[in-house]
């Protein structure tokens, strides 16, 4: 016999049939009544079983409506245009490719002076614990987390760029903003790796268990200087990244 409680016997059965299609996005899970009776358990601990799925992200509850099973479009990242001026047209990176494919974005921010963490100051080539400016961007798409973002910019910068230090967003996005103050970004060296969410990550992005978030980490650079880290923490069901690389031209041949 299994040592788990019922409630968690119940969703591992309940999830297993969600990931396995036998519910699918959209589709609406059985009343409480019929899975008391599946599962011989009391309404408290079908109740318990549903809210740890809804904790997970996985079925949403609505008043009257029962319980549905979460739809989760994946969103692709084309991570060689983010950030490239050449194809921004509206507000920042993040607005302009949420917008261009047809889905809602969203966002709240915070900005801090910290002291620059080792692995930081390592790619910034700045001292450990001197001071940064910290912009951390919680984001949506169509009103689902899809990602935070943490960019680290050298205190040096804000003599230069003041607004870097200033609370709230910035419209035209900072890369374009340094730009309009002679920081151009010319180049950047990008890191992706994965690995399970710690407890902040799976609070902030809903993310159920077992699944894993991507780390992007871009180190931008000047023509002489290393100007901003951002390390960009993604759900790792709901995105796929892409990059272009060299002359694509075939990739539009018609068989």
């Amino acid at each position: 016999m299994s040592e788990q409680p019922k409630y968690r016997q119940l969703a591992d059965a309940l999830r297993r049939e969600i990931v396995n299609g036998i519910y699918p996005p959209g589709a609406r899970l059985p009343s409480e009544s019929e899975l008391s009776t599946r599962f011989d358990a009391s309404r408290n601990t079908v109740r318990n079983g549903l809210k740890l799925l809804v904790s997970e992200g996985l079925v949403t509850s609505s008043q009257g409506l029962g319980y549905e099973v979460r739809s989760h479009e994946v969103f692709e990242l084309n991570a060689s245009r983010f950030e490239n001026l050449t194809f921004q047209q509206n507000g920042d990176s993040y607005t302009t490719d949420v917008t261009n494919a047809g889905r809602r974005p969203h966002q709240t921010f915070r900005v801090e002076m910290k002291p620059a963490p080792e692995d930081i100051a390592e790619r910034l080539r700045i001292e450990v614990g001197s001071t940064t400016v910290l912009r951390f961007c919680h984001r949506y798409v169509d009103d689902v987390p899809w990602s935070t973002q943490a960019t680290y910019y050298p205190g040096w910068l804000t003599e230069q760029a003041p607004r870097l230090s200033e609370p709230g967003d910035i419209a035209e996005g900072t890369t374009r903003y340094l730009a309009g103050h002679d920081i151009e970004q010319v180049g950047y060296f990008d890191e992706i790796a994965t690995r399970m969410p710690t407890p902040d990550e799976a609070r902030l992005l809903e993310i159920g268990a077992g699944v894993p978030v991507l780390l992007w980490t871009r180190t931008g650079y000047s023509k002489d200087k290393r100007i901003r880290c951002t390390i960009t923490t993604f759900r790792g069901d709901l995105n796929r990244m892409q990059y272009e690389i060299g002359d694509l031209s075939a990739r539009n041949e018609v068989l």
